[in-house]
């Protein structure tokens, strides 16, 4: 066939469209994981393009044929692994519009909306999340905020402007010093309880990153820092950056922002933090308090696309002073230069990112909160907060479960088990399909991380859930339903791994996790 017209366009968008509508309608009916085994579409998919192109109709069908069996399903409501990466119907309407505008970016005069809009939103997102003022896009200060990609993406740029930063000062603080022996003597710091990107971060800028230990509680305290920094300063070491965390991986903890954020201050080191996974609680007056001392740092970023219904990729970035980054990535070449620029309303946002392209994605943001409106937002992240302390009722209630084993966020363990026990647990899950989870440690033992996920999560998600954990975990212990001791074999004999009881079809579910994390407080 020719190239597609608009007519077929209009015809394939509509029926992609319906075909979206009707699996996220339905996605919980699918197995949360794929029963493909790896290469499997290397044996589907022609190893070469074809010399004639199909019928959008073909393709649909080679989609649902080909494609869909190797799709993890993360808009089910049985997905309970990693961290909410949620989308919503009106995100994606969003995601549309800005495809079909096919923006690119990269400074004010190549669509002046896409870069307005993206100022109006950080502010907007800035607001909802009510961080302090000095962050903002205002006229009486520096502040500012940009949509990078991913959190990565947002953690390695502060490394960057740090180090850059660092090399200007200690030049005429060490003249004696060669830039090159500057740079080699630079250290980064967070805790050993912060994401891998932080780490990744460390390498890719060429800085020494080191993971400082975090206490019995998962949290970073200032104690910790200052001893480590003191010790690097004694050697000849320039500390340049400390990473902090709001909302850790393994266990959704929080570093002590009150204690790390003032030496910081008072030792020129930059003091970046990642609120990816726990950000959107800070709409909640109720949590302020994980965000105490976040007026010391100097940028901060939070991923839309984890709790706040708008799809990936969508990482919000603040800077308190936003000139800090520009003096640090700032390349202009006569191509990219236009009469409008260095205005605050109106930022060249290629001297804030890596890349120079960038997609329109504060549109999707745009159409998000203005469909969802924040008193809906809200009333949503508290609806999953209370979902997640169903799932910690349960497992409070079960004596297998809970107690010094179960962790705000995460966790289920058979508390007369060891690592073992909890390990062929989560296989044994896993294997069935019918959710899913992945593993974490807390104070050295090996946790089952539970994360409540989906388009739409309901209180039936979570009892299909924890269903299939106590199932599993009787089946695992060798006790039936009415709790008798029963052997392996009588297990196997009867197929319990395969069987299981019929609790009908479970309503339609969104997003979420657990922030109860009061011993951080």
């Amino acid at each position: 066939m020719a190239n597609m017209d608009v007519n077929e366009f209009r015809e394939f968008g509509k029926a992609a469209i319906d075909w979206v509508a009707d699996y996220l309608e339905n996605v919980r009916d699918r197995e949360v994981l794929p029963s493909v085994e790896p290469g499997y579409l290397h044996e589907m998919i022609p190893s070469e393009i074809p010399e004639q192109g199909d019928h959008w109709k073909s393709i649909m069908e080679d989609f649902k044929r080909c494609i869909l069996p190797g799709i993890t399903h993360w808009q089910s409501p049985n997905f309970h692994a990693f961290y909410p990466s949620q989308t919503s119907y009106s995100s994606i309407v969003g995601e549309t519009l800005a495809a079909g505008l096919g923006v690119v970016g990269f400074s004010w005069i190549c669509s002046p909306a896409c870069t307005e809009l993206e100022v109006i939103m950080m502010n907007w997102l800035g607001q909802l999340l009510n961080l302090p003022k000095c962050f903002l896009n205002c006229d009486d200060g520096n502040g500012g905020g940009i949509i990078q990609g991913s959190a990565s993406e947002s953690i390695f740029v502060a490394v960057l402007v740090a180090r850059e930063q660092a090399v200007r000062r200690l030049k005429v603080e060490h003249p004696e010093l060669t830039e090159s022996e500057i740079r080699g003597r630079m250290v980064a710091y967070t805790s050993d309880q912060s994401n891998s990107a932080v780490e990744k971060s460390g390498i890719l800028g060429a800085i020494k990153m080191r993971l400082l230990p975090a206490n019995d509680d998962c949290v970073l305290r200032g104690s910790t820092l200052i001893k480590a920094v003191e010790e690097d300063k004694a050697n000849g070491l320039f500390p340049v950056i400390m990473v902090a965390t709001l909302g850790t991986t393994g266990t959704c903890a929080y570093d002590k922002l009150e204690e790390i954020g003032p030496y910081c201050n008072e030792n020129n080191i930059w003091l970046h933090i990642d609120a990816a996974y726990a950000g959107a609680s800070f709409c909640l007056p109720e949590y302020a308090w994980i965000k105490k001392g976040l007026e010391a740092a100097d940028s901060l970023n939070f991923n839309l696309h984890k709790w706040l219904f708008v799809n990936f990729d969508c990482c919000a970035m603040w800077f308190k002073d936003a000139n800090r980054i520009t003096d640090a990535f700032s390349v202009d070449r006569i191509y990219l230069q236009h009469k409008y620029q260095g205005q605050s309303k109106a930022p060249d946002y290629r001297h804030w990112q890596i890349q120079l392209g960038r997609r329109f994605r504060s549109l999707k943001v745009w159409v998000t909160l203005k469909t969802m409106g924040a008193e809906k937002i809200r009333e949503l992240i508290r609806f999953h907060i209370s979902l997640a302390q169903k799932l910690e009722a349960y497992a409070q209630a079960d004596d297998r479960f809970g107690g010094d084993f179960f962790h705000p966020s995460t966790g289920v363990l058979p508390s007369q088990g060891e690592d073992a026990l909890s390990k062929q647990l989560l296989e044994n899950i896993t294997k069935r399909k019918k959710i899913y989870m992945i593993p974490a440690t807390f104070q050295g033992k090996f946790i089952l991380r539970f994360m409540i996920g989906g388009i739409d999560p309901q209180p039936a998600d979570i009892d299909y859930a924890w269903n299939e954990i106590k199932t599993q975990t009787d089946v695992l212990l060798g006790v039936d339903e009415n709790g008798n001791d029963v052997s392996v074999k009588d297990i196997i004999k009867q197929e319990m791994f395969e069987k299981e009881k019929p609790i009908g079809k479970i309503t339609e579910s969104l997003n979420g996790l657990v922030l109860a994390n009061e011993k951080a407080k």
